[in-house]
């Protein structure tokens, strides 16, 4: 069995201290368990607090949301690999559809942020999903594994330190959710895919993320081919992200 992952990201929302009151209240709700894994990707100057704030919680791990494969130089607002490790994350989100779609990220840089971080002995949650347009042009597939070529390459020990995130683009923040029937089809192609490069398929856990929500997140949860959950504006109320990661382990 994969130990299930529930992922926050809270996008560019809690600043430090709003992010300390939220765990605050959040880990007393939620005790440690060993049968799950409990993941933060806060904002970058949220990044240390909350880092600090769980590092006595061995269930939590707490992620940056961007880094750049640069070292260090003249990149203004950008965060490199060795700063987020500093501060307390242990891996990174990488190509999310924001970053994707508003910044104009591209597979090339979502490939060196990958290696960066797996160099940098960080683990790497790629995001892959299609848009509206590609899903009713029957693109979905197509357009997943062409994300997933930034992982190509890879050594077969590096392709296990992964995490996937699949987010089909037109169910993030719509309300719109992929059925578990369809969220699983796309996760077992991605199965299929990193199987090709020689990885055991069920050695690499793959979440799912858009419009996850209280209503929906048992019934994803209950599809054996989802090994989690990646949530944006539903993780931002202690209250409620800890009743869903209960509800999703009943």
């Amino acid at each position: 069995m994969r130990t299930p992952i529930f992922a926050a990201n809270w996008k560019m929302h809690l600043g430090p201290t709003a992010a300390r009151d939220f765990l605050r209240s959040f880990l007393a709700a939620v005790p440690e368990q060993d049968d799950r894994e409990l993941w933060f990707f806060p904002s970058a100057v949220a990044l240390e607090a909350v880092a600090r704030d769980t590092e006595a919680r061995a269930d939590v791990s707490v992620g940056a949301q961007n880094v750049h494969w640069e070292p260090k130089g003249a990149y203004t607002g950008e965060t490199s690999v060795a700063m987020a490790r500093e501060a307390g994350a242990v891996g990174a989100l990488v190509g999310h559809s924001e970053r994707r779609h508003v910044f104009g990220e591209t597979d090339e840089e979502t490939s060196r942020k990958v290696r960066t971080l797996l160099n940098a002995g960080l683990t790497p949650m790629l995001c892959v999903g299609e848009t509206i347009d590609q899903r009713e042009a029957d693109e979905t597939l197509a357009v997943v594994r062409r994300q997933l070529s930034a992982l190509g390459g890879l050594e077969v020990d590096a392709l296990t330190r992964v995490l996937v995130a699949y987010e089909p683009v037109w169910a993030i923040g719509t309300g719109r959710t992929a059925t578990p029937t369809d969220a699983a089809e796309v996760h077992r192609d991605i199965r299929a895919w990193i199987a090709g490069r020689g990885v055991p398929a069920g050695s690499v856990r793959v979440l799912y993320g858009g419009s996850v929500k209280p209503a929906n997140i048992a019934d994803l949860m209950a599809e054996p081919e989802i090994d989690g959950v990646l949530v944006g504006g539903a993780s931002l109320a202690p209250d409620a992200w800890s009743g869903m990661v209960q509800v999703a382990l009943d």
